[in-house]
């Protein structure tokens, strides 16, 4: 992999700006962004408690350290961080940088083949997939097991999903196959199915794994195997859609969210012959759960959608719904409607018409394959020149800044585990992992993410992890000393190794600035095991890092 250790541009990117100005942080808030934010924001109780504990015992030591002569600061290397097309990729296609994951492109000969090895994951070892699978027995339990335990009032149905968004997240923080879990939670996103809806808690993970099983193949696949599974249908009411009371709910937002769009023109007449089409596919719901294919219940007679026309005559229709749900796939309003998604997502909040309609071509033009659409976006002038035009959303937040602090989830024991804690921490900053109620899925655009109350949550959640406080159980952090370069440091220099391996480049005048304030060291300021920023102030520092437009970005 090119590395590089030149000075970026101190100019931040534009949604930074935006993104600190929303937050009313003030007009200079890019040098002020922690001095005065990260020491003490309101949040959980626990992580509160222990912060006020830390400030007290800082308060009454905090010039102990001045009677121990200071060695020579040792010059050192500043670590090599990645060139800035590089940085780019992982940011957008990772749950963010990590030196780990520096050194994964380092090993595969650069960017461009750890990006081709990422995109065939089954090359790709999944060891924390066979670690983790166990930490919590709803994800591999099946529908019989989950209900019973329902029904028993061992784990409600409710858990179940929310442990699945758990492992999901801790899944982007460790796992290998980076590009797969950033393509799930897309597609997770697109065909949306919330955890918390009526019923689908039996059927969540098993949706989720289904998602991976199909996220970096073809779309008509990936579509087919959603539309008919039974949390989608449980969720959007054709589990229970029969040929004398069709239920409306999943053909439309087929139509509308998941494929053609609005813009195609389709009438009630096509979203009536949609929800005809797909009777028959059946779950008994509240008794036994069990998932069927009902002949008797699917409506027959001529169906014709947005050109799309068949006789559907056969008592079972599931040949019909295959071909009409690879019609739709095919359709060059879906194929508009994928790659503007796309773009959105990887690129930028208003991506050009130019790039859309090039992705909606490729896409079309390999049968709606997706790993092909990924290339042409990756390789785009335009996605070159996006750096920080992406906010993260509160859970790539949280799993980003797990994986900038190294902090390693073991697994859960009981209680405030830090792996169950996890959503707790991701939606005080705003929205769980799944947990958007509505069926278009969680918005991916700055303005929905900028809000002071988002910024102030997620301040809090940088500051307890960067001091370990919070969660505090079956999680290991780094030590304050471990992240000393060297034994005797300046601190420009220290806030420069700092900025590298957690952010993935060198130190801006901004970020130093910032950094001094925050801690009242010069950049002259020796920095030694028992100086008083590693004994009581390392959580100030890393958050300035943390609070950056910079980690806030993507």
């Amino acid at each position: 992999m090119h590395q590089t250790t030149e000075e970026p541009p101190a100019q931040e990117p534009a949604l930074s700006r935006r993104l600190l100005a929303r937050a009313a942080v003030g007009a200079a808030a890019t040098a002020t962004v922690s001095a005065g934010l990260v020491a003490g924001l309101p949040g959980e109780a626990t992580a509160a408690t222990g912060r006020r504990r830390k400030k007290r015992r800082h308060k009454h030591h905090r010039h102990h350290h001045a009677t121990t002569p200071t060695p020579p600061p040792v010059v050192i290397t500043p670590p090599l961080v990645p060139e800035e097309r590089s940085l780019l990729v992982l940011e957008r296609f990772t749950g963010g940088w990590s030196p780990t994951l520096g050194d994964e492109v380092a090993a595969a000969g650069g960017i461009d083949r750890w990006f081709a090895g990422q995109l065939d994951p089954a090359g790709i070892p999944d060891d924390f997939y066979t670690a983790s699978s166990s930490w919590w027995f709803s994800l591999l339990a099946s529908t019989d097991e989950l209900w019973a335990r329902d029904r028993a009032g061992t784990e409600g149905m409710w858990v179940a999903s929310a442990n699945y968004e758990r492992w999901s997240m801790l899944r982007r923080m460790y796992s290998q196959r980076q590009v797969l879990e950033t393509m799930a939670s897309f597609w997770e996103h697109h065909l949306h199915v919330p955890v918390d809806a009526d019923g689908v808690g039996l059927f969540r993970s098993d949706y989720g794994r289904m998602i991976r099983d199909h996220a970096l193949g073809r779309f008509d696949t990936l579509l087919q195997a959603a539309i008919t599974h039974p949390a989608m249908g449980v969720y959007l009411g054709n589990a229970v859609s029969t040929k004398k009371a069709p239920n409306e709910n999943l053909g439309r937002e087929l139509l509308e969210l998941h494929t053609v769009g609005r813009a195609s023109g389709y009438t009630e007449d096509d979203v009536k012959s949609s929800a005809r089409i797909l009777t028959g596919y059946r779950v008994d719901e509240w008794k036994t759960w069990s998932v069927l294919y009902d002949p008797t219940a699917h409506w027959t007679g001529p169906v014709s959608v947005l050109g799309f026309s068949d006789p559907n005559a056969a008592a079972d229709g599931q040949a019909v719904t295959a071909a009409y749900l690879s019609y739709l796939a095919h359709h060059p309003g879906t194929a508009r409607n994928v790659a503007h998604k796309l773009a959105v997502r990887f690129v930028s909040d208003d991506p050009s018409p130019e790039l859309v309609d090039h992705l909606a071509q490729v896409y079309l033009a390999n049968d709606t394959a997706i790993v092909p659409v990924l290339r042409a976006l990756v390789a785009s002038d335009e996605f070159a020149g996006s750096a920080g035009a992406k906010m993260r959303t509160p859970d790539e937040d949280v799993v980003a800044t797990y994986r900038a602090l190294g902090v390693r989830v073991q697994a859960p024991t009981a209680g405030s585990s830090a792996a169950n804690a996890l959503l707790w921490q991701t939606e005080a900053i705003g929205l769980r992992p799944f947990g958007w109620t509505r069926p278009d899925g969680r918005p991916d655009r700055a303005e929905a993410w900028s809000s002071v109350s988002r910024m102030l949550g997620s301040f809090d959640a940088h500051y307890s992890l960067s001091g370990g406080w919070w969660p505090s159980k079956d999680v290991v952090y780094a030590a304050p000393v471990d992240w000393l370069p060297a034994a005797a440091v300046r601190f420009d220099a220290l806030v420069d190794a700092l900025s590298r391996r957690i952010l993935g480049r060198p130190a801006t005048d901004v970020l130093q600035t910032a950094a001094g304030q925050a801690t009242g060291c010069a950049p002259a300021t020796v920095i030694t095991a028992d100086h008083g920023l590693v004994r009581w102030d390392m959580p100030r520092l890393l958050t300035v890092l943390l609070d950056s437009p910079i980690h806030f970005t993507r």
